[in-house]
């Protein structure tokens, strides 16, 4: 009888693993369309956080011009890429004129997320392409959203048909489906051990 009911146990920690890999996989392609905006500040005082804020409008602002022709991540890594110095200048002008002197650095790498619900949209944990932004020490609360498609800015009717032009219909359903929430939240506990194995391999 344990025999049996230890082979009816495997086979579903077998069938959720390949459930969780399947969804993975999906979660991958949505990884793949989106570049995420992470700006850091320099600390947690309230002038700090309001002056982060103020660079993550103006960025969002500018970049909105950047992208109006990109159709695609790719094209708007490109943009972003031959765009940085710009940007880390807008970004830079922004902290003088609000009075402080902090460098800021800016930089696109890739970086770990985990879940994140924006409005109607949950985008999956994982590895996503990012523009990094440090505002002095970078030792503040950070803030993230969407940078392409622009989900920052746009009210859930508009993100509807940007995130249409990047993602499947498959991948719609995926990020705008409640009940995908949980899988979700199995599919970061998949990445946190990914990326914990990956560090151990490294050491």
């Amino acid at each position: 009888m344990r025999r049996l009911e230890l082979s009816i146990l495997l086979s579903l920690v077998f069938s959720a693993l390949l459930s969780i890999t399947a969804l993975n996989m999906e979660c991958a392609g949505i990884r793949d369309s989106v570049l995420r905006l992470h700006v850091l500040a320099n600390s947690d005082s309230s002038g700090d956080q309001e002056l982060k804020l103020k660079v993550r409008d103006r960025l969002l602002e500018v970049s909105g011009e950047m992208y109006s022709q990109a159709g695609s991540r790719e094209e708007a890594v490109s943009a972003t890429q031959s765009s940085l110095d710009t940007l880390r200048k807008e970004a830079q002008a922004v902290v003088n004129v609000n009075g402080y002197d902090y460098p800021v650095s800016i930089s696109l790498e890739t970086c770990y997320f985990s879940t994140r619900t924006y409005g109607d949209i949950t985008l999956p944990a994982g590895n996503y392409q990012a523009l990094r932004v440090v505002i002095g020490e970078g030792k503040g609360h950070n803030w993230w959203c969407v940078m392409f498609p622009p989900l920052c800015v746009s009210p859930a009717s508009e993100e509807e048909a940007e995130l249409s032009d990047v993602l499947s219909p498959e991948q719609i359903a995926l990020v705008e489906g409640n009940e995908y929430e949980i899988r979700f939240k199995c599919v970061e506990m998949y990445e946190e051990l990914v990326q914990y194995v990956q560090g151990k391999t490294r050491k």
